[in-house]
């Protein structure tokens, strides 16, 4: 997901998104722990996924104030 694509979403869809990757990055770290992940790049993906809603979310709010 690139940035340019999370800038023209609103704060709802973006915390909607935000909800669905740490769903997912939740349920990978379980699948982990069970050894069904054979693809270990999930998670740092996820987590730079995350990572970028949260700045975005963060440059909006910033911009309000």
């Amino acid at each position: 997901m690139e940035t340019k694509e999370l800038k023209e979403k609103s704060t709802e869809e973006l915390r909607e998104l935000l909800d669905g990757k740490r769903g997912e990055l939740s349920k990978f770290k379980f699948d982990m722990g069970f050894g069904k992940n054979k693809n270990i790049k999930i998670g740092s993906i996820l987590r730079k996924n995350i990572a970028r809603i949260l700045t975005v979310i963060n440059q909006k709010k910033n911009e309000r104030s």
